[in-house]
């Protein structure tokens, strides 16, 4: 998916550093604020809070936006040009910022690899920009325009594939506890919908619409698996959050569909 959102980036659209100082607070905000809020947060409303759940929330505030935000950028209408970029200034930053992140906010609960991190994300950087604008100059933009619909339905397949892959095993937890689940689930939904709200607000302010819209599904949508395979292994409940993380991801592009068709029509007028 990555590729393909290389692939439909329209570079021309990103030239002359017009994006430059919203990527950057964008950048700021949430590698930066957001991990800030939410220790704060945690630590004076959920002093005890399960340490597990609480490794995993932190988790996911120090992780980059999840790779597949451009794809859902593009099925909501929107360039997916400044969602990739914010994705990738926080991706430069996370070998730097996460491992200091978790350090601090877990209480050394686990540790991350800078340079495992590093490598595995500039060679994720790397090798999907590389193919996705080569692919791009060779097939022409006049043939991705044409094609943009087949591509659209190509990913969604493909997001439905890797949802099947990270619901595993999840069905039969909900069934043997439910009360359990449904509580977890509501504070993955309420820490996604909350990040993805005050962002919305806040780069209201100094973006448009559109631009606060993608700012707002990079602070709520986390490559959590990213810091997972970096640190090897993670107890049992902050792998359950990291998959019940999912059905946020997946459902409040959605959810938020109302709210892009009004940006269009703004936009249009």
């Amino acid at each position: 998916m990555l590729i393909m959102s290389f692939l439909r980036m329209d570079l021309s659209r990103l030239r002359g550093g017009k994006h430059l100082g919203a990527v950057l607070a964008a950048l700021v905000w949430v590698m930066g604020i957001c991990p800030l809020v939410l220790g704060l947060a945690t630590l004076f409303l959920f002093p005890g809070l399960n340490p597990d759940i609480m490794l995993a929330l932190v988790l996911q505030t120090s992780a980059p936006p999840i790779m597949s935000g451009a794809a859902f950028a593009i099925l909501l209408g929107f360039e997916p040009g400044f969602c990739l970029l914010i994705m990738m200034a926080c991706m430069l930053v996370t070998p730097f910022s996460a491992p200091v992140i978790v350090h601090a906010l877990s209480g050394a609960a686990l540790e991350l690899d800078p340079w495992s991190l590093a490598l595995r994300i500039g060679g994720i950087i790397l090798a999907t920009a590389a193919t996705g604008l080569l692919l791009r100059r060779a097939i022409s933009p006049a043939r991705i325009t044409r094609w943009r619909h087949s591509m659209d339905g190509v990913n969604v397949i493909l997001l439905m594939v890797m949802a099947f892959g990270f619901m595993d095993g999840i069905t039969a937890k909900f069934i043997a506890e439910p009360v359990r689940m449904l509580g977890i689930s509501a504070l993955a939904f309420g820490v996604s919908a909350g990040a993805m709200l005050a962002s919305m607000l806040v780069f209201r302010l100094i973006t448009g619409e559109a631009e606060a819209l993608m700012v707002g599904f990079s602070a709520s949508m986390r490559n959590m698996m990213l810091l997972v395979v970096a640190a090897g292994s993670i107890p049992g409940d902050t792998w359950l959050y990291v998959g019940l993380s999912q059905f946020p991801i997946y459902f409040l592009p959605y959810l938020v569909r109302p709210l892009a068709r009004r940006i269009h029509r703004r936009a249009a007028a």
